[in-house]
């Protein structure tokens, strides 16, 4: 590794990568699982010969996938460009690094992002390429127009508890919304969804909620009435989570 060491100084650097979440039990390292923190960690220790440890800028469900990820994490070194080559002919072919950049020693991967944005994909009909990457939903068709009416109702709060996975540590349920939308590109639907942050299970749980409105089982100003019920049981059944997409992550890095 053609990397220095900076006199003890310690330096903090953010790494942006994608990653297949298919054969991962999500983001965050987990005591018995496999998870995509861990093959990251090991690959960089590996490398840098020193024990590195990453923090996240959150944590993704088992099977759901990243387009675009950060970590911070901390070492002496000084690092070249050589390392991110490096790391992606370590890691598996299902992790992918994009670039490595040093920033402020106090900036955090997970406390100073403004913003997250995810998209889920939804095949209208059976597609033998997607059964992997969108949810296959065509034995009922879908009311894009009263899924997107619902939608609108999200920016009314703030309080997302029923879209809360139950008994996390949150210390908050509350939740700034900055985009929910769905569109229709043939055979396929997108939903994106942007806020300042999520809950565990949160985009999943809207999903399952959009998609009984879709299909007529409730009317788009029921989901009033779901989220005002502050109760996990008031809302749909979380979609597979091998739909969704961690697409990105806002920071200001100025």
């Amino acid at each position: 590794m053609d990397s220095l060491h900076s006199n003890n100084i310690i330096l903090r650097y953010f790494i942006e990568f994608s990653y297949n979440g298919k054969n991962y039990f999500g983001y965050q390292i987990q005591p018995k699982d496999i998870s995509v923190q861990e093959e990251l960690e090991k690959a960089l220790s590996t490398i840098l010969r020193e024990e590195i440890k990453t923090t996240g800028a959150g944590r993704t469900d088992t099977g759901v996938h990243a387009k675009r990820m950060f970590a911070h994490f901390d070492t002496e070194q000084v690092l070249n460009e050589k390392l991110v080559h490096q790391l992606n002919s370590f890691l598996p072919a299902d992790i992918g690094i994009r670039r490595i950049f040093q920033v402020k020693d106090d900036f955090h991967a997970r406390f100073d992002a403004t913003f997250r944005t995810y998209e889920y994909y939804i095949s209208l009909e059976k597609n033998p390429f997607t059964q992997d990457s969108a949810w296959q939903h065509w034995r009922k068709s879908l009311d894009i127009n009263k899924m997107n009416e619902a939608c609108k109702i999200l920016f009314e709060y703030e309080d997302f508890t029923s879209f809360a996975k139950l008994h996390t540590d949150n210390k908050t349920n509350l939740c700034k919304m900055y985009k929910a939308e769905w569109e229709q590109n043939g055979t396929e639907l997108k939903f994106t969804i942007s806020a300042n942050r999520f809950l565990r299970n949160m985009v999943r749980a809207i999903v399952g909620t959009m998609v009984e409105v879709g299909s007529g089982k409730i009317q788009p100003e029921d989901v009033r009435k779901v989220i005002e019920n502050k109760n996990r049981n008031s809302a749909g059944t979380s979609a597979p989570a091998h739909a969704l997409f961690l697409v990105d992550v806002g920071y200001d890095f100025k």
